[in-house]
């Protein structure tokens, strides 16, 4: 009973820190798809800390995986012939495995996260040269591939801006827009809605 019990502890821990791992890059999604894009940057401060947590995430569910497959001892087997006590499904090894694949799903989800964004890319026209101009925006609060998406989404959403580069490693995006149709002041209001800031440009 008592390694059931901490067998449930254990698949509610992997779970909670697989999604605490990856809350910084599901956030932008959740925001976009409620319409509250202001609230894309609320949790980049657990970037830091993302490491240590799928590094918690894969112990936890590594020593819940070790408790379900070592073999039993057998006083233990004496113990479970005698009150025929058969796990239910949520202690089962198709629960851990179901609850193993879902925390691999939220750990991987900065790699696959673009899926979620609309594609907004304009199709090139033609356009006068002259008034082509480029921004190059330093940005404070991108964490991970999703903040990208997120960034390069909304900077498409500017009437006359052509294409848009997000880099979260470096925290810079360089927009190409139409000078004509749009400003890098409407540029960076745009981004700043989105909940990260521009610093200043580069």
């Amino acid at each position: 009973m008592e390694t059931k019990k901490t067998s449930n502890k254990l698949m509610g821990a992997g779970v909670l820190s697989a999604i605490a791992a990856s809350l910084c890059c599901i956030t932008p999604v959740l925001a976009l798809v409620a319409g509250t894009s202001g609230l894309a940057a609320s949790f980049s401060w657990l970037e830091p800390a993302r490491p240590y947590l799928i590094g918690i995430t894969v112990l936890v569910l590594g020593f819940a995986w070790y408790q379900k497959l070592k073999p039993s001892k057998a006083d233990a087997i004496e113990c479970d012939c005698e009150t025929d006590d058969r796990p239910s499904f949520w202690q089962s090894k198709k629960f851990l495995g179901i609850i193993t694949v879902f925390a691999a799903i939220m750990l991987a989800f900065p790699y696959y996260s673009e899926v979620f964004y609309p594609d907004n890319r304009k199709e090139t026209v033609a356009v006068n040269p002259q008034t082509i101009e480029i921004v190059h925006l330093e940005i404070k609060g991108m964490t991970c591939e999703s903040c990208n998406h997120h960034i390069e989404h909304a900077s498409r959403e500017v009437d006359g801006v052509l294409e848009a580069k997000a880099d979260f490693k470096t925290g810079k995006a360089d927009i190409r827009f139409d000078k004509s149709k749009t400003s890098k002041e409407e540029i960076i209001k745009a981004v700043d809605a989105t909940g990260y800031t521009v610093v200043g440009e580069h």
